[in-house]
């Protein structure tokens, strides 16, 4: 069978050695709230009567959040000042 969002969470949690509370900030980035009891939820193992699966938007919510956090903020993008055609007359 194919790894689940849990497996993927907990191999990018290892790979990037973050903690509850760095996981935490990370979601906070893309303004995602959620506790470090929920998020510890989804480390337990499967028989545990405590876990959770985590769901999609939560892990799309992380990956999008550790962007930000590797890579920092997407700089604002300039407006291009509208120029009018001239006009001949």
């Amino acid at each position: 069978m194919g790894l689940t969002n849990n497996d993927i969470f907990k191999k990018l949690r290892v790979a990037h050695k973050l903690r509850d509370t760095d996981i935490v900030d990370i979601l906070a980035l893309v303004d995602f709230r959620i506790s470090k009891s929920e998020i510890n939820s989804f480390f337990r193992n499967e028989n545990h009567p405590k876990y959770v699966e985590c769901g999609d938007q939560i892990l799309r919510n992380f990956l999008n959040g550790l962007v930000i956090h590797l890579r920092g903020p997407l700089p604002k993008k300039e407006q291009k000042p509208q120029t009018k055609k001239d006009s001949k007359t």
